[in-house]
Order: C-alpha cells, then structure tokens, then sequence
C-alpha cells in the first residue's frame, strides 16, 4: 500500500554472539517460534523470504529451517523480505572479496557489488534506525552508500505505522542527488515507488 517492495531487517548481527548466553538462546528462541508462527502467513500474503547472514555457526536445525521458509516463499513477488541473521557489513564485504579471490577474479565495485549477500536486490533507498541510536552499527555498509538515513526514537516493537509514516513523509521531503548538484536534479520527482527500507 506504500510502495515498499523490498524490506531488509537486521534481526541479528554477529557481535550479537557477544551478548550474555540467556539473551542470546532468548534471540534464537524467538526466532524459531518467529519461522513456525510466520511463514505460512508471510507466505499467503506474497511475501519472498531471504535469510541473509553467516550460517556457518548456526544449527543445522535453524539453517534447515531457513532453507525452508526461502523454498516455500521463493515463487512470491508481493515483497521481498531480507532477514539478516548473524549479519555483518564487514563480513559480508570480506565474504564477498574472498568469493571472488577465490574464482580468480579482479575485485571490482561491480563484481564486489555482485557477490555481497544482498546482491540479490538493489540497495536501500532509505535505512531506517530505531531505539535513538545514531549509528548503522554494521550494517549494510557496502549498500547504504547512497541511502537516506532516518532516525527514530521508536523501539523496534513500537514502530508502527504512523512511525513508518513520519519515515517515507521525511523521506520523500529529500532531496537526492547522488554527487550531482540541486541544479541538476531540479524537477526530478522523488517517489518510494518501487523503493527498498532497510531497518
């Protein structure tokens, strides 16, 4: 209903390991109750899941569990859905230069941009921060070059529709210009449609 076609959610990132042990199984156990509880529905309304991230330390239960929420939501075009889980901007740049060392290719900004774990979608339009932090905190660093940041004082569970609003409204107030001048970009109309959150 606003456009949005790609929403990217940073639901874990790896320094997140550095958290006490009960916070942590706390995390992994929302998120298993999250994959039982929402798939279907997520399914049914359209919605195409990635889980975007590191999954060499995870349990194969949990990776098993991944692999079947993307199958069954792979054919669906409504919204894609990027779910970052054991996430790390600088991972996945390292991740992506090791990728293509390893095939003997010259690392590029194209062919670098090609093999980040997100190359799958373009990048953000607008990043939004909730809970009053005004920092990206490692992610998406690579992508978000160019993105509009907003910051919210909203704790994720609290943002809600008036907050995601008050988002796309200062967004669409901006005036981007990727390195040109005001002058340059005079006229241009400046639309979510189509556009891509990151949050």
């Amino acid at each position: 209903e606003r456009g949005v076609r790609v929403l990217t959610v940073f639901a874990f990132s790896s320094e997140n390991w550095g958290r006490p042990a009960d916070e942590v199984s706390g995390l992994l156990e929302l998120l298993a109750g999250a994959l039982a509880r929402e798939v279907k529905p997520l399914n049914e309304s359209g919605v195409q899941l990635h889980f975007v991230g590191d999954r060499s330390g995870l349990s194969a239960k949990v990776c098993a569990g991944f692999a079947q929420a993307e199958e069954c939501t792979a054919d669906n075009e409504q919204l894609v859905l990027n779910v970052c889980f054991n996430y790390g901007g600088r991972w996945d740049i390292a991740q992506a230069a090791a990728k293509l060392a390893a095939r003997g290719e010259p690392i590029t900004e194209d062919s670098l941009d090609s093999a980040l774990a997100l190359a799958h979608v373009a990048a953000p339009d607008l990043l939004i921060r909730t809970g009053g932090e005004q920092r990206i905190s490692n992610f998406l660093l690579w992508q978000v070059a160019y993105s509009e940041l907003y910051f919210s004082d909203a704790l994720w569970p609290e943002f809600d529709a008036a907050e995601l609003d008050a988002a796309l409204g200062a967004y669409a107030a901006r005036e981007r210009r990727f390195g040109r001048t005001s002058a340059q970009v005079a006229g241009e109309v400046v639309s979510i449609e189509g556009g891509r959150i990151a949050a």
